[in-house]
């Protein structure tokens, strides 16, 4: 497993990260099966992606606890990273609670749940104005000091929200979407973390199963896809029209559209690590040989342009 440094002097993680959200019931649904999320979680773990990614809001607590029990015993073999301060009621976002006294209330669940004394990567899931941002990075920045966190890390932020908190203490990781189908960090985001040595954790490689080449229009009734209008009504059909290429293009490869997308992401950067969502055994060495994935110059040419930057109508909750 290739590796990728968080940080200008920041940790050296695997360059495939595992996002464990999906083994939880975040927007409402059922866990999926413990025994085969934790066996995943620890396969992961032997193939070298030691980057886990969970939440604490995540099934209000149970995506900790699973991730708890997947490394007890092989603490030293993972990288933790925790977002905090969604706060939820029935499966609906409430809000944000970024308070000093919220954030010292949530890291003290959030260790005992993972059965840790520290935190390796510790970020909010996303900052507004509700509370100064220098009372949010000053309250990690002593959980640092106290040893309950190692490293600050941000999520779904703007550029100048990244150099704001940078300039309060330095950022090892920025987690934000990014794939073929949502652009728009290529302007001013991305360069600013590469200028300022910012590694990137970029989730919703395939956006929310668009570019899987597995989705069909209409979607079911339950799909929590159906949300966004992204999805929806002739958005959906004319997306789905411009991933056929990318369908095309895995099927004269030999491969498969998501191991497109994901290769996709991982050839951005050094300093971009892919984060993939898995919750079964038998996606871990699909996605492990998606980082080995070439493209042509020409190929990435006809890519970038033919999903070029707003090339997929409607939004996905990272506008929300």
């Amino acid at each position: 497993m290739k590796t990728v440094k968080l940080g200008e002097s920041g940790p050296v993680v695997s360059k495939l990260g595992l996002g464990c959200m999906r083994m939880s019931p975040v927007w409402g649904g059922e866990a999926k099966d413990e025994n085969e999320s934790i066996a995943t979680i620890q396969m992961a773990l032997d193939n070298g992606i030691n980057f886990l990614n969970t939440g604490d809001f995540y099934g209000s607590g149970h995506n900790e606890l699973l991730v708890g029990k997947a490394i007890k015993g092989r603490r030293d073999d993972a990288f933790i990273s925790v977002k905090f301060g969604g706060i939820f009621y029935g499966n609906q976002m409430l809000g944000l609670d970024l308070r000093p006294v919220a954030i010292k209330n949530f890291i003290n669940y959030s260790l005992v749940r993972l059965g840790v004394d520290t935190i390796d990567l510790y970020q909010p899931c996303r900052i507004d104005n509700s509370v100064p941002v220098e009372d949010i990075i000053g309250t990690i920045a002593d959980l640092i000091q106290e040893g309950k966190v190692r490293h600050l890390g941000v999520s779904e932020i703007t550029a100048e929200q990244l150099r704001k908190v940078h300039a309060i203490h330095p950022v090892a990781a920025l987690e934000i979407g990014y794939s073929l189908a949502d652009r728009g960090i290529e302007n001013e985001l991305l360069p600013a973390a590469k200028e300022l040595g910012i590694g990137v954790v970029a989730f919703a490689n395939t956006a929310e199963g668009l570019l899987s080449g597995n989705m069909k229009a209409p979607l079911n009734a339950g799909d929590y896809q159906n949300h966004f209008p992204r999805f929806q009504g002739e958005n959906l059909v004319k997306n789905l029209g411009k991933v056929e290429l990318l369908k095309q293009m895995a099927k004269d490869r030999g491969v498969t559209p998501t191991q497109l997308a994901i290769a996709w992401v991982n050839t951005q950067g050094d300093y971009i690590m892919p984060l993939v969502s898995m919750s079964r055994r038998s996606r871990i060495n699909e996605n492990i040989k998606a980082m080995d994935i070439k493209y042509s110059q020409e190929e990435m040419d006809l890519l970038n342009t033919h999903f070029a930057e707003g090339a997929i109508l409607g939004g996905t909750y990272l506008q929300r």
